[in-house]
């Protein structure tokens, strides 16, 4: 196919533009971004229309005379340290002015809080000016550090003040997000979506982006250090003073200030979720799925169809959580980075279309900053790179649709650009046209990936992988997105009331001591160490890689030593002798590797606990790959792990090795490239993930197939089998 299946962002004064890229890259749909309109010829052009609309910043003259009803959020002071017995704190010094003030209708003595956070002790004594925006501490302790937690409205929503400050728009209105849970911000909301569906008809798709509460990022007041924080899967924007007076009513308990922003340190994604924070999830996820179902209704009322994008305002859709198909959306739409993000959208099955948005953005700079359409940008190779990271997943998985969003009036200087979107374009239809066909060939291994959070997370850890390069879990997902295993995200205190399911091949545990991922002190539960132990005796394959199960206070620092082989020093043990390793010898997790193993995240301080424990990979004299037999099971410990096409072969052995099928079917020896066999097709889909050309040899039950792929390029191999 050469057109189809493809979303251009269009703009009114650039009709030609519009139309003629939308015939090179084959555009079935025209969307609209913020910040831009279609013109009449566009929407009677001939194809389908996409109309974006984020709710709650789409009534800015009613939120202008309803300030009270605009959205809230507690932040913390910095920590100020008390020269006597009298302290004076500017709540909102140091956060961005334009993003955060405070709320006149809001009686602090409610919800907020001051800390001496030396003692750790609530303290009472203080007052508010609302004049001067001034906490008067009285009774301090000399010396000792407080902070003031406090209620904060937003006037400037974070999407919003972002597209304006990198496309800068000068004078353009400051968009503001409205409190939904407010009856009459729900009967203003309704109102303004039903004017606007009567007033589209050209419009088939509503777009919604995304629906309520956006993931929380705090914006600072010093330009060096704008990004005070950021964090993809967290509820601290969803706060409000009706909120917290009906959570206490239902739930029979105060959710205070501490509860999010917990030491100044808020209560991001990576720490392990506390069961309050679970019961203001479900609170919020409840609210968020039965109005954002009226929205939904109403959009299927005027015969549209409603997809959603599943990266701004997302917070209570949590697409793995069991109730995404209570909303009744037609699509779900993922912006996407990496291989994992397109398998985290791929695999919702409440939608019928699943869609992916590339970068990159159709902006002057990125993420970063950097020219893309501007001056001194390479967008064509931007766009080249990020989809040589995608593909990898559309091996594994059917994508719908793929399509571009900002601002198209960019491309024009930028020709070359423009002829990789249509290559991209093209190999995309190629690749949906054989899952059409028929699923590619699996290994059958089922691989269990543990932590805090379970299936919720699944495909995630909290945000993009560029955003948290330190995470290994999130290089674990991206090499795994491209490999032909089935993964399944289960929660430690699944595992420890239920055991592992029978369906699991191998365990995989990653992260840091405390962190979410790791699982902090539910390692302490015995039940769960009792389930993952007899998993591994009884044959099971398990995976530590970091810092696995680690725990302070118990016998081991990581409470799987035993089963691992491996154990870490944490300055209590340091007394004692530790086993000489024996010499490395050949291994199956290692052939074909060119290179040692490396990993930019390695633990330090790792050691083999027991006689029998094989280093495979040392740094130092420390274990960077160690198996274990434990039983009639395996384990293998990773220092660290971070993707690249050298630690992604690694892993896909290690996993096979694990599982106890070492056969290496459909294969590619070249460890730059992957492949896909679709037996319906009888064809191997061979691509290449690094900018050479490459020669390889495929090894497959039907013989050796020698094949070259281009640089980042895909390759064909038919009549296979």
């Amino acid at each position: 196919m050469k057109s189809g299946d493809f979303t251009l962002p269009g703009e009114a004064g650039y009709e030609g533009l519009t139309l003629a890229m939308a015939h090179k890259w084959g555009a079935d749909c025209i969307r609209d971004s913020d910040g831009t309109q279609l013109s009449e010829e566009i929407l009677h052009s001939g194809i389908a229309i996409y109309s974006t609309l984020c709710m709650v910043r789409s009534v800015n003259q009613w939120a202008r005379q309803n300030m009270d009803k605009l959205q809230r959020n507690f932040l913390s002071t910095q920590p100020v340290l008390a020269q006597g017995e009298t302290l004076r704190i500017h709540p909102l010094d140091g956060f961005f002015r334009e993003q955060f003030a405070i709320c006149p209708a809001d009686d602090p003595k409610e919800f907020w809080q001051v800390w001496d956070r030396t003692a750790e002790t609530l303290h009472e004594a203080w007052s508010y000016d609302p004049q001067t925006e001034t906490v008067t501490i009285e009774n301090a302790h000399p010396f000792h550090l407080y902070t003031v937690s406090f209620l904060a409205v937003r006037i400037w929503e974070e999407i919003s003040m972002y597209n304006h400050i990198t496309n800068d728009w000068g004078e353009k209105e400051h968009l503001m997000a409205v409190e939904p849970r407010y009856p009459e911000t729900q009967q203003a909301l309704l109102a303004f979506l039903e004017k606007w569906l009567k007033e589209h008809p050209a419009t088939t798709v509503v777009r919604f982006t995304s629906l309520f509460y956006n993931f929380v990022w705090l914006w600072g007041s010093d330009p060096r250090k704008r990004s005070l924080l950021s964090d993809w899967g967290s509820y601290d924007f969803t706060v409000n003073p009706l909120s917290l007076r009906a959570f206490q009513k239902e739930y029979g308990y105060a959710m205070t200030a501490e509860d999010f922003v917990n030491k100044g340190k808020y209560r991001i994604t990576h720490c392990v979720p506390t069961h309050r924070q679970r019961d203001w999830m479900e609170f919020t996820g409840r609210f968020v799925r039965e109005f954002g179902r009226q929205c939904v209704d109403l959009v299927h009322q005027y015969g549209k169809r409603a997809y959603v994008f599943y990266d701004d305002s997302w917070i209570g859709l949590e697409p793995w959580n069991g109730h995404f198909q209570e909303f009744g959306f037609d699509g779900l739409i993922k912006c996407v980075f990496n291989a994992f993000e397109a398998r985290l959208c791929a695999g919702v099955k409440a939608v019928e279309t699943h869609e992916l948005r590339l970068h990159p953005y159709l902006f002057p700079t990125g993420l970063t900053g950097e020219p893309t359409f501007a001056p001194g940008g390479h967008p064509e190779k931007d766009v080249k790179r990020y989809w040589a990271c995608v593909r990898r997943a559309m091996l594994r998985v059917k994508i719908d649709r793929i399509g571009l969003g900002g601002y198209l009036h960019l491309v024009e200087p930028f020709p070359a650009f423009q002829e990789e979107m249509t290559r991209i374009a093209d190999e995309f239809r190629t690749l949906k046209a054989l899952h059409q066909n028929g699923s590619p060939w699996m290994t059958g291994v089922t691989v269990g990936v543990l932590q805090a959070w379970g299936s919720i997370r699944t495909w995630n850890c909290a945000g993009h992988m560029h955003e948290h390069p330190e995470l290994p879990l999130n290089h674990l997902y991206e090499a795994m997105a491209g490999q032909p295993f089935e993964v399944r995200v289960l929660s430690l205190e699944e595992v420890a009331a239920n055991g592992v399911p029978q369906e699991i091949n191998v365990l995989i545990n990653a992260g840091s001591e405390g962190d979410a991922w790791s699982g902090g002190d539910l390692w302490k539960d015995p039940r769960l160490l009792e389930n993952i132990n007899r998993f591994v005796a009884k044959g099971g394959g398990l995976l530590g890689v970091k810092e696995p199960s680690a725990v302070r206070g118990e016998m081991r620092a990581l409470a799987l030593a035993d089963v691992l082989g491996v154990e870490r020093e944490i300055g209590q043990s340091i007394c004692s002798d530790r086993y000489q390793p024996m010499p490395p010898k050949p291994h199956f997790i290692l052939e074909g590797l060119t290179d040692p193993p490396a990993f930019a995240n390695a633990t330090r301080g790792v050691y083999a606990l027991c006689a029998d424990t094989e280093v495979l990979s040392a740094d130092c004299g420390e274990p960077l790959v160690a198996v274990h037999a434990f039983g009639k099971g395996r384990a293998v410990y990773l220092a660290g792990f971070t993707y690249s096409c050298q630690n992604a072969r690694l892993l896909y052995r290690t996993l096979l090795w694990l599982a106890r099928k070492e056969k290496l079917d459909y294969l590619p020896r070249s460890v730059a490239c992957e492949c896909a066999y679709f037996p319906n097709d009888k064809l191997l889909v061979c691509i290449n993930n690094t900018a050479e050309p490459v020669d390889t040899v495929i090894d497959t039950p039907f013989g050796e197939k020698q094949v070259r792929v281009e640089g980042e390029g895909i390759a064909f191999v038919p009549s296979v089998g």
